[in-house]
C-alpha cells in the first residue's frame, strides 16, 4: 500500500519523458502516458483509509495530467490537424472533446477531498476515461503521425520545452520531478 511519504518520492519515468524529446514528439507523450498510468495503479492499490496517499496522488496525477493536455492541445493537436484528414483528423476532433471532459474531472478536485463521498468514484472516472483516451491514441493516432510526414522530432523539442515551462510553475510540494 502506498503513503504519503512513498507518494512525495513518486517520479514515474521523468527521466525518460526527459530525454524523449531527442527522439519525438510521440516518445515524449507515451512516456507521459506510462507516468500517469503508474500514479493510477499505485491509487488502485492504495488502501481506502490512507486519505493522505490518494491526496497525493490524486493531486500528482491531475498535475502531470494538465501539463500533457496543455502541450498537446498547443502543439500536438493543431500539428496533427494540418496534416491528417478523413478519420484520422476526426479523431483528434475527439481527443479534444476527450481533454474537455477529464479537465471537467480534474476541476472536481478542488472541492472534492480524500474521504468525501464522490472522491475515489471521480477519480476512477477519470482513470477510465484517461486509459479509454491513452489507448486511442496509441494505437491510431500516433501510427498515423508516424506516416504523416509530421516532423516528430521537432514537434518533440517543442512539447519538451513547453512541458519543461510549465512543470517549472508547479507547487516545489509537488513531488520529485527530477
Amino acid at each position: 500500500m502506498a503513503n504519503a511519504n512513498q507518494t512525495q518520492r513518486i517520479n514515474p519515468d521523468r527521466d525518460e519523458a526527459d530525454s524523449s524529446s531527442a527522439t519525438g514528439a510521440i516518445a515524449l507523450l507515451e512516456s507521459d502516458h506510462r507516468a500517469v498510468e503508474k500514479l493510477f495503479t499505485i491509487f488502485e492499490r492504495t488502501a481506502d483509509e490512507d486519505l493522505d496517499a490518494k491526496h497525493a496522488l490524486v493531486r500528482r496525477a491531475c498535475e502531470e495530467l494538465t501539463v500533457h493536455a496543455m502541450i498537446e492541445e498547443q502543439f500536438l493537436y493543431p500539428a496533427a490537424h494540418d496534416v491528417l484528414s478523413g478519420d484520422p483528423q476526426k479523431k483528434v476532433d475527439e481527443a479534444y472533446v476527450e481533454h474537455f471532459l477529464v479537465k471537467t474531472l480534474i476541476e472536481k478536485f478542488e472541492t472534492l477531498k480524500p474521504g468525501m463521498e464522490g472522491f475515489d468514484a471521480t477519480f476512477r472516472v477519470l482513470m477510465e476515461n484517461v486509459r479509454h483516451h491513452i489507448k486511442e491514441e496509441e494505437t491510431e493516432l500516433f501510427p498515423e503521425l508516424h506516416s504523416s510526414g509530421l516532423d516528430i522530432a521537432g514537434l518533440g523539442r517543442k512539447l519538451a520545452q513547453r512541458k519543461a515551462q510549465l512543470e517549472a510553475r508547479l507547487p516545489k510540494d509537488a513531488g520529485d520531478r527530477t
